[in-house]
């Protein structure tokens, strides 16, 4: 609904590191391949199949252009998830002879560290690094922690939940002196940030198309050309994807995914700026109007468009409970079930009271000033009501 006498949208959508709206150019892009386009790309007799892989080709080249990759070192899979699991079970099960060790952080994403959990179950070695207290890696404990049987590190890019960068060229280089894989989870990277995988010196990532205002069970794995020891396909039925992911394409939703990559190779700077206004905008209503505001992890290297924050003597829950016209979330989507504090916020060494308190708010292409004046003001009026009329003991 829109609120009355204005043309602001409501609630006011402050998620988009959850997931992001289709945009309207993308969704016009795919209407066509539900319809009268609707050949599969492996039927190679015929003018539909022809038509369709020649669509999907297209796609896979502005996927590439976006990140810096060649086309045929594109994989689609079903989504971010899919590509870390295949990335890492991939790579391990390839190196089973050279080595068994893996080292990540603690503040990866489920994605990451339950197929890490799975294979250390099956006899792998981990080593589970520890950020600092902004969420950045140590360069130094990554260089300490890597062993003559390391395989693979797997660092992201940009956190789902603080937003706060990696040093990914710099841990790319030095994975690459040691001659180690290095893999990145990028989905809450691509169409963000400028990302170039050769000049960054990465060998595997992954990402998605919902996160960058393209359609949902669509997502991508880059796999660097000559990766040694190679990659092991982990689902098998038709060779489909250069071998490494068969099973019919979802050709809809890949042109979605490429007209969306187009659109932030475009747009994708500007917009960046864009968001940063906007973020510093609600931060400094926040901070003016309300004491015991802290930013969680490092406010200089962060996704511009992520604001990750704790109001002390507040519980979070009840605070998004509170404002049914703000949509805001606690931590990832994939842990909202969770009652336990965000393990995200607890590595960065947040006592649970402390991360019970925090609220992420991810802006969006789509979102304006009023928007975020609107979320402002409700914000405030929310926590003094709680603080108030619910205290709890300062953090």
């Amino acid at each position: 609904m829109r609120a009355k006498g204005t043309g602001m949208q409501k609630p006011v959508y402050l998620d988009h590191q959850a997931t992001t709206p289709l945009d309207p150019r993308v969704l016009e892009a795919m209407l066509p391949y539900f319809g009268p386009k609707f050949g599969n790309p492996a039927s190679r007799a015929h003018r539909f199949g022809w038509e369709a892989e020649q669509a999907v080709e297209r796609a896979r080249q502005q996927v590439a252009l976006l990140v810096g990759a060649e086309p045929g070192e594109i994989v689609f899979t079903s989504g971010a998830t899919e590509s870390n699991n295949l990335a890492l079970k991939g790579v391990m099960e390839a190196a089973a002879r050279s080595g068994n060790h893996i080292v990540t952080m603690a503040s990866e994403h489920r994605a990451v560290l339950d197929p890490i959990a799975h294979l250390a179950r099956q006899g792998a070695a981990t080593a589970i690094l520890q950020p600092r207290p902004d969420g950045r890696l140590d360069l130094e404990e990554l260089r300490a922690a890597i062993r003559p049987e390391t395989v693979i590190v797997s660092v992201m890019y940009a956190n789902n939940e603080i937003g706060v960068l990696q040093p990914v060229r710099e841990i790319g280089a030095l994975c690459r002196d040691h001659e180690v894989i290095f893999h990145c989870d990028a989905a809450q990277a691509v169409g963000k940030e400028i990302i170039q995988v050769k000049d960054q010196n990465i060998d595997l990532m992954s990402f998605t198309a919902h996160k960058l205002y393209g359609p949902k069970g669509i997502g991508a794995l880059y796999i660097r050309r000559r990766l040694l020891p190679g990659l092991t396909a982990q689902m098998d039925g038709g060779g489909h994807e250069f071998g490494y992911r068969s099973g019919t394409l979802n050709v809809p939703a890949i042109i979605g995914f490429g007209a969306a990559c187009t659109i932030c190779s475009e747009e994708g700077q500007a917009e960046s700026l864009r968001m940063r206004t906007l973020r510093n905008r609600l931060l400094e209503k926040l901070q003016s109007a309300l004491d015991g505001v802290a930013v969680n992890g490092s406010l200089e290297h962060r996704l511009a468009a992520n604001l990750n924050v704790t109001f002390s003597g507040v519980d979070a829950a009840a605070l998004l409970m509170s404002m049914p016209d703000v949509a805001l979330s606690t931590g990832s989507a994939c842990s909202s079930a969770v009652p336990a504090p965000s393990h995200v916020l607890r590595a960065i060494g947040l006592s649970p009271e402390a991360a019970r308190g925090s609220v992420r708010f991810g802006l969006g292409r789509f979102n304006t000033e009023e928007e975020i004046d609107f979320a402002a003001g409700r914000i405030v009026e929310s926590v003094r009501k709680l603080r108030s009329s619910h205290p709890i003991a300062a953090r």
